[in-house]
């Protein structure tokens, strides 16, 4: 089933068990989905893979703004947990990635792979890495990853 019906039924669910927290994150989705259809330029079809790259985004996007309420201490404790159960609704529709030791194996065979041996490098082997395993993979990972790796050669 397409992610996009996925989040239509989550949706119908929600309304009928007035969910309110996942309403409003799936409404959310649905309307950065709606965004990316209609932005300037867009003549692609809306895909799952489209659908994956939003929801990723808006992950992303959500987890800055975690950071930012935990620092604001007690007054912003309510929305971070909020924020907590979007992410949390949002890996349901990525695709599990990379992390720990699969990555680290991974950015060390590319460093071999691409010949790196400096820092100014890194942003070709992140590329590369970004390029093969996209949404698999976060690029500031990869990136801290690479660093320490060339940082003890």
């Amino acid at each position: 089933m397409p992610i996009e019906q996925q989040l239509a039924d989550t949706l119908k669910q929600a309304m009928r068990d007035k969910d309110q927290p996942t309403l409003d994150v799936v409404r959310m989705i649905k309307t950065k989905i709606m965004e990316r259809r209609t932005a300037k330029g867009f003549s692609g079809e809306v895909d799952d893979a489209l659908v994956s790259e939003v929801i990723s985004a808006y992950r992303k996007q959500l987890a800055k703004a975690v950071e930012e309420f935990e620092k604001a201490g007690d007054k912003g404790a309510e929305q971070a947990r909020q924020l907590r159960f979007e992410i949390g609704f949002c890996e349901k529709f990525l695709p599990v990635g990379l992390a720990g030791d699969a990555l680290s194996a991974l950015v060390k065979e590319r460093i071999a792979q691409l010949a790196v041996t400096d820092a100014k490098q890194i942003g070709r082997l992140v590329g590369d890495i970004m390029k093969s395993h996209k949404g698999q993979v976060d690029a500031g990972e990869v990136k801290k990853i690479a660093e320490a790796l060339l940082a003890g050669k």
